[in-house]
């Protein structure tokens, strides 16, 4: 039982769900939400609030300007999608501290959480690139 509970507690370490990040935005406290899709999916829609540094070009010139003592939570499309958990993995080698957003923006929306819409045809592929 003890491993079991120690699974679970640690499981909270890592990732984040929807409903808590809204929370938690919503409290003012230091967080940074990063939408690690390409910027072109990004423009498409996303969580408001959040910055768009695509997975593949993070770094420390790309992250440069954001708080170090913030929580750092990575999102992706969250189907079929694994730009969040690459995005996380560069962010923690950068030395940030960081959790994933469980389902993306698809679970974002659809627990009910607004997004930036650009007005644009946002059926595309999930934006990875």
């Amino acid at each position: 039982m003890k491993d079991q509970l120690q699974h679970y507690e640690h499981k909270l370490d890592y990732e984040i769900d929807s409903w808590d990040l809204l929370v938690t935005i919503k409290a003012g406290e230091n967080i940074t939400v990063i939408d690690a899709r390409s910027s072109e999916a990004y423009e498409l829609e996303h969580i408001p609030g959040a910055i768009n540094v695509p997975h593949r070009k993070m770094s420390e010139e790309t992250t440069s300007g954001i708080d170090r003592t913030s929580l750092v939570v990575t999102y992706c499309d969250g189907i079929g999608c694994n730009a969040s958990t690459k995005g996380a993995i560069n962010m923690l080698k950068l030395g940030f501290r960081v959790k994933e957003l469980m389902g993306g923006l698809d679970w974002w929306k659809r627990d009910g959480h607004p997004t930036h819409l650009s007005g644009a045809n946002s059926e595309t592929a999930c934006g990875c690139d």
